[in-house]
């Protein structure tokens, strides 16, 4: 289940991470296969997360993934996911981008 900011408890939709992410990417080099990976891990992260997950942490997840692969895909879904509302918005997380290192790599 994800819990929702309103505290709502829906089912994890997948379908809703694919039109996110395909709704960022629009324009943007990211192919249906790339838009299919990005979903599906996010999809096994959140199986291994236990019974609750928020949506906060969902969106970050599908940040971290974008964070590498498309910097304004990145920006995009950010916008929306975090309500920007004013061009300082997107300053500030450019900012961030551009100075954050990237992840380091999960150990296998």
């Amino acid at each position: 289940m994800v819990v929702k900011r309103s505290g709502h408890r829906v089912p994890f939709d997948l379908t809703k991470v694919e039109v996110g992410i395909r709704s960022a990417a629009k324009g943007r080099p990211l192919d249906e296969e790339c838009i299919a990976k990005i979903s599906g891990d996010v999809a096994d992260w959140v199986r291994t997360r236990g019974s609750d997950v928020t949506s906060e942490s969902i969106g970050m997840a599908i940040l971290d993934r974008l964070r590498t692969l498309d910097p304004v895909a990145y920006v995009r879904f950010a916008s929306v996911y975090k309500g920007f509302e004013d061009p300082a918005d997107f300053e500030r997380e450019i900012g961030l981008l551009t100075k954050a290192s990237p992840p380091k790599p999960t150990p296998v």
